[in-house]
């Protein structure tokens, strides 16, 4: 309640500048540190890399989007030739991705921005097509994914039967995400983000859906929390938690990982994390349909993960500029993550703070190779002295 009440009162303050300030526009202390707001750029594949390799038109969209003392995540990022699952995603596990992002990091520091790299391994939500020498994609299991199909009913996307991993050979992925994180610093960003959500392998594995092993990674929720943990655990190790984060969807059933509890799966992960004493924990939240059909956050269910977390605590999902000043005002994070808001605003922490109108995004150039249409081309405020 006390920290509602100081956040309200926060709001009712005026800026020098006169414009009333917020709870989502305050400073924060995150580890070490000090960002000027909570608004923060969520990961959002883009499929502009080609080849694998981050391009010079990402310096712009990047940097567009960076504040002083704003946090950036950078998009999904694979740990190794066998982690891609969709076209011209970046990788970070060759020495000219490595280089190829250092200017695109050195663009968001030269504009007072905090960059984190997303790392992350797809598992199953792949084909033949995109792994080395045409082998089957690795996961958890063998069970297949059912092919995405678009509104009109022809197939988007196909899956390969997946490999099952032996146990053998999972500490060879753990590697992947330690040398991945690794790289990541070796290219100047300020930390990475273990990519634990939204149906890729590390949530594969935490999902009983999903995961059906039967060695010490299945089974109990302990189990099944183990490689995350053993990934959590490497990274730290070989970077420092103080620069490592995780992002988890524990509500969230996408690409058919969902789970039969996820409330003790998503308590036990997050006191669990604590051990490793990691920076900080970005949840997705999940949005129910009402009888109306309108989709609403419960954000409810976070308040007891959010208190349980030691670290800073992200959360997204489908959140707009109201919804953000009330999940920081009513304590359900420290920060708000925002994603196709920021997409499309690249200014988007300029246009909370006046409340201004915002750009529309366009979904049909989400996912387009273009270097600018629907990338870099999004309008900024025009200010006028």
């Amino acid at each position: 309640m006390e920290g509602r009440v100081q956040a309200q009162q926060q709001e009712e303050n005026t800026g020098s500048n006169g414009v009333p300030t917020v709870p989502l526009l305050t400073p924060y202390k995150m580890g070490n540190f000090n960002l000027s707001h909570r608004v923060v750029l969520a990961p959002l594949t883009r499929q502009r890399s080609y080849g694998c390799v981050p391009q010079p038109h990402a310096i712009v969209y990047y940097s567009q989007r960076t504040s002083k003392g704003g946090l950036l995540i950078a998009e999904a990022t694979g740990v190794s030739d066998t982690a891609q699952g969709y076209p011209e995603t970046p990788g970070i596990w060759t020495e000219e991705q490595v280089e190829a992002w250092k200017p695109i990091v050195d663009a968001v520091h030269a504009k007072g921005g905090t960059f984190f790299c997303q790392i992350w391994h797809v598992g199953r939500v792949s084909n033949t097509s995109f792994q080395p020498h045409g082998q089957a994609p690795i996961s958890c299991s063998d069970k297949p994914l059912k092919p995405i199909v678009g509104a009109n009913g022809e197939v988007v996307q196909e899956f390969s039967p997946p490999r099952r991993l032996s146990t053998d050979e999972i500490p060879n992925i753990i590697n992947d995400f330690r040398l991945a994180a690794r790289k990541a610093m070796e290219a100047g960003f300020d930390g990475v983000e273990i990519h634990g959500a939204n149906g890729y392998l590390i949530e594969q594995f935490l999902k009983d859906r999903v995961n059906d092993r039967t060695d010490q990674y299945g089974g109990s929720v302990e189990n099944r929390c183990r490689f995350a943990l053993e990934i959590v655990e490497a990274v730290a190790n070989e970077i420092g938690a103080d620069k490592v984060g995780i992002r988890l969807s524990p509500f969230i059933n996408f690409l058919e990982a969902g789970d039969s509890n996820p409330n003790a799966l998503a308590t036990y992960m997050v006191e669990a994390l604590n051990k490793y004493q990691i920076l900080y924990c970005h949840m997705v939240v999940p949005r129910m349909k009402t009888a109306t059909g309108e989709r609403v956050e419960s954000l409810d269910i976070l308040l007891p993960l959010r208190k349980a977390f030691k670290g800073t605590f992200i959360c997204a999902g489908g959140y707009n500029r109201e919804k953000g000043i009330k999940a920081v005002a009513e304590n359900h994070g420290d920060l708000v993550a925002y994603g196709r808001l920021f997409l499309a605003n690249p200014d988007l922490p300029r246009r909370f703070e006046l409340n201004a109108p915002l750009n529309r995004y366009n979904v049909e150039t989400f996912y387009t190779p273009d270097p600018v249409a629907g990338y870099t081309d999004y309008s900024f405020l025009e200010y006028t002295a």
